[in-house]
């Protein structure tokens, strides 16, 4: 197992995926990791859809104007739900849940990428919301928050540089 301080640094965002498929057991366990995520007043209300059908993916990849394109490359990908109407924290709570299978994912030595949905769309205005429940089918009492890309990295990322982090935007106390 890989200390948090390394995983914390090598976890980067990957766009470029393998064609080799995901080992069942490592799935349940990235999905593990996002069922024991904390949540607000232990509600643990966010949902989570996996896909690996290749048209879907492909849909997918075409639910926002920019940014989702590799979607269809990817071997897997995770839709991150929740009702707003149930958790007033489902942004937060579907957000510390993303993470945490991307971490997972990094650790098992899979790379992932976090796709923003929540406020994106289409240039004629239809939101990505709308068009992922289109292909998934969705109640509408659910929202979309993200769409996480998994897979076998076939690119290779430095780890993040001690040397660049940002240390001036940490405050003591007062700002």
């Amino acid at each position: 197992m890989t200390n948090f301080k390394t995983l914390a640094q090598t976890r980067r965002s990957h766009r470029k995926f393998t064609s080799e498929e995901i080992d069942a057991e490592d799935v349940k366990l990235i999905l593990r990791a996002a069922l024991m995520s904390p949540t607000s007043k232990g509600q643990r209300a966010w949902e989570f859809i996996v896909v690996d059908d290749k048209m879907d993916l492909e849909k997918l990849s075409d639910a926002k104007a920019m940014g989702g394109q590799f979607l269809k490359e990817a071997p897997l990908a995770i839709v991150v739900l929740g009702d707003p109407m149930v958790n007033d924290c489902w942004i937060e709570d579907g957000s510390i849940a993303a993470i945490s299978m991307q971490y997972q994912a990094e650790e098992l030595g899979l790379g992932s990428c976090w796709v923003q949905m929540r406020g994106r769309g289409l240039s004629d205005g239809t939101s990505a919301d709308t068009v992922i429940r289109g292909i998934l089918d969705i109640p509408e009492n659910l929202s979309v928050l993200c769409v996480l890309a998994v897979g076998h990295k076939a690119d290779e990322r430095q780890p993040q540089n001690e040397d660049k982090l940002k240390w001036e935007r940490v405050h003591l106390n007062k700002y």
